[in-house]
């Protein structure tokens, strides 16, 4: 990666920003394109289904839509879209609570191949805190980084990278006493 293409994205980024709060709708295409799939597969982990993640990636366009003339600027645009579907995601937990059904996200956290492995790390994960969910979740399942974790669930980047150690400590504890 050379040093030009962080500024080549921030620019396009600011760029894309500046077409939504012209309500470009080729704009809105444009960033669901771009990050639509990623945002379904963070809706996905945070709220456990996949009507649950799409109803809450609709909102949060909806919210973006509504919303973007407040975008300052202060982070890209992509994060700062991201943590509203967070928080949007958060407000469907505490409104409709989760669902009875066992949720899916195993299948995007590598367990897949070895169903009991999958029902051990979603125990697991049940009992990890909220944030170190989120954290792991966002970081391990995701891939973003400690810096885009901060900016999304507007956190430190220090308390992010510690959230992470303590959810992986838990969840590695969890699953060798399930063994």
């Amino acid at each position: 990666m050379t040093l030009q293409e962080p500024a080549v994205r921030q620019a396009a980024d600011l760029d894309l920003a500046e077409r939504c709060r012209q309500q470009d709708v080729s704009a809105y295409e444009q960033f669901f394109r771009l990050y639509g799939g990623r945002m379904k597969s963070v809706a996905w982990n945070l709220l456990g289904n996949r009507e649950d993640a799409e109803d809450a990636v609709q909102d949060t366009f909806m919210k973006v839509f509504r919303s973007v003339e407040g975008f300052q600027g202060q982070a890209a645009f992509s994060t700062w879209v991201f943590r509203i579907l967070v928080n949007t995601c958060r407000d469907a937990i505490r409104t409709r609570g989760r669902r009875a059904e066992e949720p899916e996200q195993s299948k995007e956290i590598g367990a897949q191949n070895n169903p009991v492995a999958s029902i051990a790390l979603e125990r697991a994960l049940k009992k990890l805190n909220p944030r170190q969910r989120e954290v792991f979740l966002l970081a391990d399942s995701e891939g973003f980084s400690h810096a885009e974790i901060a900016a999304m669930l507007d956190i430190p980047e220090g308390t992010s990278r510690g959230l992470l150690c303590e959810a992986r400590r838990a969840l590695r504890l969890a699953l060798t006493e399930g063994k």
